[in-house]
């Protein structure tokens, strides 16, 4: 049965995900912002979406771009999860999942070490 959860209480678990993030790492987070979104009308499986250009991609004269997007996307995993402890490590790693592709590491990394 899946996790009901209010709006509010998943922001929060998100915001608390980026928090837990050394400060060394968000610092160096440029041009990026984090949405919340009930799911990805194209894939309504995923968990999360970075779209934008990693850091590790930009060149010199990167300039005059949109504010990278990492959306994390409530209602599958709230889906997925029997637990609200599920739901809070389910949205760690994919908040950290999402943040690692802004930093230019791409799934295989991520999924090797334990981060989706």
């Amino acid at each position: 049965m899946p996790v009901h959860m209010s709006d509010v209480e998943f922001e929060e678990l998100v915001g608390d995900a980026l928090d837990a993030i050394p400060t060394e790492f968000t610092d160096a987070m440029s041009n990026v912002v984090i949405l919340i979104e009930p799911f990805n009308p194209e894939s309504r499986g995923i968990l999360g979406l970075y779209s934008g250009v990693a850091l590790t991609e930009r060149t010199h004269d990167y300039a005059g771009f949109l504010p990278d997007t990492i959306t994390i996307y409530r209602e599958p995993i709230l889906a997925m999860c029997h637990t609200r402890a599920q739901v809070v490590h389910e949205v760690a790693v994919t908040v950290i999942h999402e943040v690692g592709h802004h930093f230019g590491i791409d799934d295989e990394w991520l999924h090797a070490h334990g981060w989706g």
